[in-house]
């Protein structure tokens, strides 16, 4: 029975995506001809509008022909329901057979690492885990530049006083005297 309705599911969605690829780009109507008006949609409500009155040859409107299927509405291209989560425990609330869970921005590193190694732990699908590997592969190179940093200390302390000694001070150069302009008269 699961796989009829995940058969279902994958096929709304992907009746979903096909309605999203013929749905126009909806701007407001006369944005094109003026500058004082953002492109943005807004709703024409002119008794002689003519995209509300769905006059041919005028942009089209939104309508409710546009919608997806009512089941997937809402739902993130994979399937799954989204979830926004800030801490560990709000990820165990997670369904992991129907939801997803998307982190939200305001949280740091440190939680952030330990709200995907839940999710891990326990299935869950997260969808903005993506920037934590990079902040993850960030963090081994640099500690692997710190430990290198430290052998190259070492190295340097041990080799420091030569080059004191080594280094001769140069005199300064004098420096031209620069006349000072007098009052024109």
């Amino acid at each position: 029975m699961t796989e009829s309705k995940n058969t279902k599911l994958q096929h709304a969605l992907k009746v979903r995506a096909r309605a999203k690829r013929k749905k126009p780009a909806f701007v407001r109507p006369e944005s094109w001809r003026y500058d004082k008006f953002a492109v943005s949609w807004r709703r024409p409500r002119g008794l002689d509008n003519k995209i509300r009155r769905k006059i041919k040859g005028w942009p089209p409107g939104p309508s409710a022909g546009y919608e997806g299927p009512k089941s997937v509405r809402g739902l993130h291209p994979s399937g799954y329901e989204e979830v926004l989560v800030h801490n560990v425990d709000e990820v165990v609330k997670v369904n992991p057979a129907t939801q997803a869970a998307r982190i939200g921005h305001t949280v740091g590193k440190q939680k952030r690492a330990l709200i995907i190694a839940e999710a891990r732990k326990l299935n869950i699908v997260v969808l903005n885990a993506k920037e934590v590997k990079e902040a993850a592969k960030e963090e081994e190179a640099e500690d692997a530049d710190a430990k290198g940093a430290k052998g190259k200390e070492a190295v340097k302390k041990e080799k420091a006083p030569e080059k004191k000694a080594k280094k001769k001070v140069k005199p300064k150069k004098a420096e031209k005297k620069k006349p000072k302009e007098g009052k024109k008269q």
